[in-house]
């Protein structure tokens, strides 16, 4: 009932106040008409027309409240449907929103499995990175150290070696002519010569060039890497070449990948005075390579020593076989003198079997003699 039925003038007129004018509206109107009665009592036939109206009126007025019953009735019950309307469409829209909920709880809850799924898997790799870290603090230890460096780099190294090559095809801390011990010495095939690796890196200057904070002292770092590499390089190209026992080069091998990449960027005049001085210096990304072209040349020879000895294998099978040929060609020969020897047994033994069969036929006389006229002579 308070639903707005039409805006006068600004004024929303609600059903309500509708239907109380319209209740109201016929006793004004008998009001007005009982005043003009009595103003006009003193005309007769004014009166009656005025009852007249009076009474159309009130008819009117009655008409009018039924009509307005009617509507009252209609509003009434399309405000109930308006409520049962709205309740369904509430009960909809709750469903609805319900199912809504539902669901994002469960995706919800679908997120949070995986969120802690997640979580598990981060707090293990985690964990895993707490252990490399205490790897990269104990390796930071070793290097720290002079020895324990030396001995990292040397079982790097060595590592590197065992895994590329069999076990006849090296030799660690094998001593050369000048009483010398190189860190590995790789044999190579068909050769006598030997390729010797040197393990021990200077460290300690490239360290303090990483770690320097001001030009000037990365600058002093720079120089003083330059001499202990220059030096090394020096000591390996005096001990490790000799004419004869081996290799017209040697190689040293830097056991950090990054230190390797430093030297090739910043110190390339090392390298090249290396070269010069017939020292390779290698990562272990470049040994490995050069494991690889060894055992590449090892499997090489193998091959060639076993297509030698396949090639004289066959040329002694060849040989055979032609000592079998003949062998069976003069077996062959045997066999046709052994059955021609036969066939002439045969003729041999017919001839016999035919004058023992004559002897057979001989008659002889009284006194032993044969009788004259048999013919036992061929």
């Amino acid at each position: 009932m308070n639903a707005i039925l039409i805006v006068i003038g600004g004024h929303a007129v609600t059903v309500a106040e509708a239907l109380v004018a319209a209740f109201a509206a016929p006793f004004a109107l008998a009001l007005l008409l009982g005043l003009a009665l009595i103003r006009a009592r003193g005309d007769s036939g004014a009166r009656e027309s005025f009852e007249a109206r009076l009474a159309k009126l009130l008819e009117v007025s009655a008409e009018t409240q039924g009509r307005i019953g009617s509507l009252g009735e209609l509003l009434g019950a399309r405000q109930g449907d308006l409520a049962r309307l709205v309740s369904e469409r509430l009960d909809s829209v709750g469903l609805r929103m319900g199912a809504g909920l539902e669901s994002q709880a469960r995706s919800t809850g679908e997120h949070l499995a995986r969120l802690n799924e997640r979580l598990a898997v981060i707090d293990a790799a985690q964990t895993r990175i707490a252990g490399v870290a205490d790897a990269v603090v104990s390796l930071r230890e070793v290097l720290a150290n002079k020895q324990s460096r030396g001995a990292f780099g040397q079982g790097r190294m060595e590592a590197i070696v065992r895994d590329g090559l069999p076990s006849g095809a090296y030799a660690f801390q094998d001593r050369l002519s000048n009483n010398t011990r190189p860190d590995c010495l790789i044999h190579m095939p068909g050769d006598a010569r030997s390729l010797a690796i040197d393990a021990k890196f200077p460290l300690e200057a490239f360290t303090a060039f990483r770690e320097a904070r001001d030009e000037d002292a990365r600058r002093t770092a720079g120089q003083r890497a330059r001499a202990d590499v220059g030096r090394h390089v020096k000591d390996i190209a005096e001990r490790y070449l000799i004419p004869g026992e081996t290799q017209d080069l040697a190689l040293m091998f830097v056991p950090s990948e990054s230190i390797f990449a430093d030297l090739m960027e910043h110190f390339d005049d090392v390298v090249q005075k290396a070269h010069r001085s017939r020292v390779v210096i290698v990562s272990p990304s470049l040994l490995r390579m050069s494991i690889e072209v060894v055992q590449a040349l090892t499997r090489d020879a193998r091959l060639q020593d076993s297509a030698r000895f396949v090639r004289t294998e066959v040329g002694k099978l060849v040989a055979d076989v032609r000592r079998l040929t003949e062998r069976a060609m003069k077996l062959e020969q045997h066999f046709r003198q052994a059955q021609e020897d036969v066939a002439a047994v045969a003729v041999s033994a017919e001839k016999i079997g035919r004058r023992a069969g004559r002897i057979e036929s001989v008659e002889f006389d009284e006194e032993g003699a044969p009788l004259p006229g048999l013919g036992l002579t061929d």
